[in-house]
């Protein structure tokens, strides 16, 4: 188990702990803030980890595997968690979540046919945008710049999930071709 896959693990493991300080009031106004902590600290993890596996030629099977399981698990549960506190649309969520899904799908009839899809610099931008969305949306502050800034993020987020999509799918188009 190397360092990029104890990162990981650590990430998988917050997800419950970032989960239950978003959904309680237990703490007063400062699960909010806890939560924020948690999730930047997961957040930082995805970053660090694939770079410590790449320069340090680290990368495992394993690795390949639940780095992209661990982040999909950490935004899907925040963005969940984000519609039942009532600060996104649901749909925006069905959107993002069928995105991973499809993406997921993809990658898998791709590795059976012993093709590796690299991750796009959309697919990372809309990773990026995601991650700042939520941090916004969990702090939730009562001020009409955040709010507009929120629901701007919100959009961003959506359209470059879409777009990271469709780039995915058509840089990747032969990948379909090959089941047939």
């Amino acid at each position: 188990m190397n360092l990029p896959n104890k990162l990981t693990l650590f990430r998988v493991i917050l997800i419950p702990f970032f989960v239950f300080f978003l959904l309680t009031s237990m703490f007063g106004g400062y699960s909010d803030y806890i939560a924020v902590a948690i999730f930047v600290v997961a957040s930082i993890t995805d970053f660090l980890d694939g770079k410590i596996a790449r320069k340090y030629n680290l990368v495992t099977n394993f690795g390949k595997f639940m780095d992209p399981l661990a982040d999909k698990l950490l935004v899907c549960s925040a963005l969940i968690c984000l519609v039942e506190l009532s600060r996104i649309p649901a749909w925006v969520v069905i959107v993002i979540i069928a995105r991973e899904f499809i993406i997921s799908g993809f990658r898998l009839i791709a590795s059976d046919n012993g093709i590796v899809i690299a991750a796009s610099y959309w697919g990372k931008f809309k990773t990026a945008s995601q991650m700042i969305m939520v941090i916004v949306l969990i702090l939730n502050i009562p001020n009409r710049v955040f709010e507009i800034l929120g629901t701007v993020l919100i959009y961003l987020s959506l359209v470059l999930t879409v777009v990271s999509l469709i780039d995915y799918l058509v840089k990747n188009k032969d990948v379909l071709k090959e089941q047939k």
